[in-house]
């Protein structure tokens, strides 16, 4: 299988907004495995495992719902997770789509 390991940062009014649970619940539709958490500076982290174009989308979802408006900005990042295993030794491995 060729996983991938997706980061994105979401900036703007996306801590007390409900983000967490609404991007979990939007998690169920997708074969996708990772969290989602707040961070000290007032952003979200979110961090997904799976193939790419499954989280592609599952990011597009988030963007569609009802938290669009609530992102001003989102950095996203990629890893290939067949090479970080090979550096590391090891796959991050998470058995669900969680709140952190």
């Amino acid at each position: 299988m060729n996983r991938v390991e997706m980061r994105i940062i979401y900036k703007g009014n996306v801590q007390g907004v409900g983000f967490r649970w609404m991007a979990k619940r939007i998690s169920c539709g997708y074969e996708v495995v990772g969290f989602v958490r707040n961070l000290p500076d007032g952003s979200v982290e979110l961090v997904g495992q799976g193939e790419k174009s499954e989280l592609e989308e599952f990011a597009q979802a988030i963007r569609d719902s009802g938290l669009g408006p609530s992102i001003r900005d989102e950095n996203m990042s990629w890893t290939q997770l067949s090479a970080a295993a090979e550096a590391q030794g090891h796959q991050k491995c998470y058995k669900g789509f969680d709140i952190a």
